[in-house]
């Protein structure tokens, strides 16, 4: 039974894990008989959305590792704590939290930092050549994370415009792609998938995301 590292960024799609591309990551990850191994930085998130009205929640805060929890039902890692032995193989659902909490290419773009441990597992994932996946804008998280190793891979986030041109800043190079598909760089392993970086509805979302788990466990 390979062992599947999930990294999760938090719970909801404004300021954590995206939740139905988590769940649907992790279903079908488990329904091809992979073990899941959740994981999440011990953090503070950059800010709390109330996910009702789309609003920053001034002054309220929350823990990145603390929120993931609820979506792997507590039985989650502390980042800081895996390494890359841990695991087969890894993957990173969508959700602006890999935008704000473990990068913050949502505020910088291309010039963003990345979390040390983040960073790590990313690198250390690669260079053991062991697959890596991405869903949705996580695929920013890849190539911040490979940026100035000279590897060069590619990766999409769909079809937009700007984040493609930011991807692509930090050294990758991105690929057009329809939400029900994924791009593959079979020499590094690396999966990717826009997810709802397109999508519009659970169904298709869930076809490009089964697509993707299916092509990172072949990669095994």
């Amino acid at each position: 039974m390979p062992k599947i590292g999930v990294v999760l960024s938090g719970c909801g799609v404004f300021d954590g894990a995206e939740i139905h591309e988590a769940v649907l990551t992790l279903y079908f990850l488990q329904k091809s008989g992979a073990e899941t191994i959740c994981m999440a930085p011990d953090i503070e998130q950059l800010h709390v959305v109330d996910h009702l009205r789309g609003e920053v929640a001034a002054g309220e805060k929350r823990n990145v590792l603390t929120e993931a929890a609820r979506i792997a039902r507590g039985n989650i890692k502390n980042l800081a704590d895996v390494k890359v032995s841990d695991f087969d193989a890894l993957i990173f659902p969508g959700g602006f939290g890999n935008a704000k909490n473990l990068t913050d290419f949502a505020v910088k773009g291309a010039d963003c930092g990345i979390n040390p441990d983040v960073l790590r597992i990313v690198r250390e994932t690669v260079m053991a050549k062991k697959p890596l996946g991405a869903v949705c804008i996580a695929p920013v998280v890849i190539a911040k994370a490979l940026e100035g190793t000279g590897i060069k891979t590619s990766v999409t986030i769909g079809s937009d415009s700007d984040t493609a041109h930011a991807v692509e800043a930090l050294g990758t190079t991105h690929v057009n792609c329809p939400v029900k598909d994924f791009v593959a760089d079979e020499k590094n392993k690396i999966v990717t998938s826009p997810a709802y970086m397109l999508g519009r509805s659970i169904p298709e979302v869930a076809e490009g995301i089964e697509k993707t788990v299916h092509k990172l466990l072949a990669m095994i």
